[in-house]
């Protein structure tokens, strides 16, 4: 059995994560830990206040007695909105105070652009314009360039939680861009687990969204490998490829 812990805040979307459980149909185990939001507000102040490492270490006791072997803190905004020295940071704390290996979403995206070996991306947000403009900044930092994006204006993650798919689609079109290799749809309040290889069948192209990034970096962490092509490429790939979907499969690009 592999066990990843995660720290959540709030409760917008954390019904995405027993149903990637069943998803990924083995012994991995995702228990969950929801930590206070304070004020839920998609503003850089808000974010930086949700992502302190006082707030995050609130679950690490319980995740540990769970048997996890690793942390991740599962928050978009909670995670870039600190900036990257701040992101890394974030997580080094948290890997002390557990004595775990430790990660969170915002770093997750990096590490799962390159596991695709791509570098260009598309960003579908559900922020204001002003935090979609920090994740870009954030993904510059790891290396990624962002090629368009676009805002879906939400103010709040129960905003966002209340998406349905046909609006996170929409969203998604909007900002793919024929340079970008990938697509990426951050915030993990946003309930995207169940409809993933749907939007890369829509788009024609790998997408990475914030919760399927979450577990898939928490697997990483553990060396843990699965396959599970039911939550997307990123969980059907064994080596770093870049892939191009078709609606009928999937074509391996030289």
């Amino acid at each position: 059995m592999t066990t990843v812990g995660l720290l959540y805040p709030g409760h917008a979307a954390e019904y995405d994560f027993p149903r990637t459980e069943i998803l990924l149909d083995t012994d991995i185990r995702l228990p969950l830990f929801s930590t206070e939001t304070g004020e839920d507000a998609y503003r850089p102040d808000a974010l930086r206040e949700q992502g302190e490492a006082a707030r995050i270490a609130e679950g690490v006791e319980e995740l540990r007695l769970a048997g996890a072997e690793a942390l991740v803190w599962a928050s978009s905004g909670g995670s870039f909105g600190q900036g990257w020295e701040g992101a890394h940071e974030q997580i080094a704390t948290l890997a002390r105070t557990a004595g775990l290996p430790a990660s969170s979403t915002s770093i997750g995206f990096g590490h799962a652009v390159r596991e695709l070996g791509a570098h260009r991306v598309a960003v579908a947000s559900p922020y204001p314009e002003d935090v979609t403009g920090i994740f870009a900044g954030f993904l510059a930092s790891a290396g990624v360039e962002v090629v368009a994006a676009a805002s879906g204006g939400a103010a709040s993650s129960a905003e966002a939680g209340s998406w349905d798919p046909e609006r996170v689609k929409g969203l998604a079109r909007e900002a793919d861009h024929p340079d970008a290799e990938v697509v990426l749809i951050p915030d993990t309040s946003l309930h995207t687990v169940a409809y993933v290889p749907e939007l890369e069948e829509l788009l024609g192209k790998p997408v990475l969204t914030a919760n399927q990034v979450t577990v898939w970096e928490g697997l990483r962490l553990t060396d843990r490998r699965t396959w599970a092509p039911t939550l997307g490429t990123l969980f059907a790939t064994r080596e770093p490829v870049l892939r191009k979907l078709e609606p009928k499969g999937i074509e391996v690009r030289e």
